[in-house]
């Protein structure tokens, strides 16, 4: 893949499709930033990309409780929701800044824009825009 990436999707299964396929051409270490509305697509893609890495179980958005930790061979996978964060006492609260910091486990994290200053330099960012029964769906390496 190029430094930008620019895709349409036309249903739930293609955006899992997406995700499921970037699952294969990422290091341990990573950090997913995910960024657009209320249902732009952003957990159905992080759906897809937990499948891609080996998870099996059903994957739900961590709204209500934050962030979900799945095993993965040689580490975790986080899958953070931060729309209901009110500001960075609340990321510190959950360990997610340690999280990004430790460098060997993979992070997704919708509504990135809440990390702020704890957002890494080296990440890949989703952008979701939706357009009536598509999604288009922007992959950018940082």
């Amino acid at each position: 893949m190029n430094k930008n990436n620019k895709f349409i999707t036309k249903n739930f299964e293609e955006t899992r499709k997406l995700g499921e396929n970037l699952a294969g051409k990422i290091d341990k270490g990573t950090v997913i930033a995910l960024y657009g509305n209320l249902g732009s697509g952003k957990t159905t893609f992080v759906q897809g990309f937990a499948r891609g890495i080996g998870i099996n179980k059903r994957v739900i958005s961590p709204t209500f409780i934050i962030l979900r930790t799945y095993k993965i061979v040689n580490g975790n996978f986080y899958h953070v929701d931060l729309y209901r964060t009110q500001n960075d006492n609340d990321i510190r609260e959950i360990g997610l800044d340690e999280i990004i910091k430790n460098g060997k486990d993979i992070v997704a994290v919708e509504w990135a824009e809440k990390l702020g200053n704890f957002l890494p330099k080296r990440r890949i960012e989703v952008y979701f825009k939706s357009q009536d029964d598509t999604r288009e769906i922007t992959i950018k390496y940082m």
